[in-house]
């Protein structure tokens, strides 16, 4: 695994070959950020990585000025490791391990990007429900995206706030934005 651009561009981290996790490969991960580079300055949101396994996308994050950022998975192994390579690298990521429908049922943090990547075996009322919590929940800023990572093999495209799908190989990126209509 390796970041993709910012202050650590070309950097690379090994994680434990023992951890439950399945990366984002580098070549959405690339994708996902030109997306989100047109859209935010990364140093001034804030973002809520679940399932965040090794903490890929919350290094990206860091790595490009993001400052307030929360990883949140139920595996005390990828944590500790997030928690570990975050204070080595000096990053500003916070860690919380917890199941991620518990987080979203009683968290009162919001953010402006939360990024989902849960297991690909899980069926599309698993994704689903991730959605609506967050929307029921309120998570989300002003202007605000929601983005579920998920295999071809799921679609997503149903949900009422959808707005639009990216794919990158069998990969899906599924964006889903809450903003009510004046």
């Amino acid at each position: 695994m390796r970041i993709i651009s910012g202050k650590l561009k070309g950097r690379r981290l090994s994680a434990p070959k023992n951890l439950p996790v399945r990366p984002t490969t580098d070549m959405a991960k690339e994708s996902l950020f030109n997306i989100l580079n047109n859209l935010y300055y990364f140093d001034s949101i804030s973002v809520i990585d679940l399932f965040s396994g090794t903490g890929n996308i919350s290094y990206e994050f860091a790595s490009r000025g993001t400052k307030d950022i929360y990883a949140i998975d139920a595996n005390f192994n990828c944590i500790k490791y997030i928690y570990n390579t975050a204070k080595q690298l000096n990053l500003p990521i916070n860690t919380y391990k917890s199941d991620v429908y518990k987080f979203l049922e009683k968290t009162t943090l919001k953010a402006d990007v939360i990024f989902a990547d849960p297991p690909y075996n899980f069926e599309a009322e698993e994704f689903l429900k991730i959605v609506d919590l967050v929307k029921e929940r309120e998570l989300l800023n002003e202007e605000g995206l929601l983005i579920v990572e998920h295999s071809k093999h799921t679609d997503l495209s149903t949900h009422a706030n959808h707005s639009y799908d990216k794919r990158y190989g069998g990969n899906i990126f599924s964006f889903f934005e809450f903003t009510e209509a004046p």
